[in-house]
């Protein structure tokens, strides 16, 4: 079951991910990207990485709200809805990701890939958490706190009556 719930949500993460520069409209596009990026993190809890999905879930929410903020505070047209296009320079852009791409495939075909060396911890969250923040796990959970309050502290005193004034 596991097998099969990390494909559908692969195949979906990237059918949303080719949504994102397909649709015709910034709000379409915001949506297709957080249900990429929601599709990427229910796959981390089938890699036992629960913590870290949840960690995905609420950053991307956050991250969407924000882009949705400014979308809809500086946008001509009304919420990203109406139609536009969006790609610029499509060749130009077709030739750097593919460039990319074969730089990124070469790179994991050629490098030589340590063997693994003793056995993987029992609780891998905890395991990656101290890796990265080592002692300062608490101080970055409260420096996450106060940069949500920035954010939302920020937004309500932008908008004094709202999108049209008065």
């Amino acid at each position: 079951m596991r097998d099969v719930g990390f494909w559908v949500l692969a195949v979906a993460s990237v059918g949303f991910g080719v949504a994102v520069f397909v649709v015709n409209s910034m709000a379409r596009a915001t949506f297709a990207l957080l249900a990429s990026f929601l599709c990427v993190a229910g796959e981390l809890p089938l890699i036992d990485l629960s913590y870290l999905g949840v960690l995905v879930v609420l950053m991307m929410i956050m991250e969407m709200l924000v882009m949705a903020v400014f979308m809809i505070m500086y946008m001509m047209n009304p919420a990203g809805l109406m139609p536009m296009s969006m790609t610029h320079n499509a060749r130009g852009a077709a030739a750097i990701a593919g460039g990319a791409f074969v730089a990124l495939a070469a790179g994991i075909v050629a490098v030589p890939w340590p063997e693994r060396r003793g056995r993987p911890p029992s609780d891998p969250t905890v395991a990656l958490g101290e890796a990265i923040m080592g002692p300062k796990m608490l101080v970055m959970m409260v420096i996450g706190v106060a940069i949500l309050a920035t954010m939302i502290a920020t937004v309500v005193l932008a908008t004094r009556r709202g999108r049209y004034d008065a």
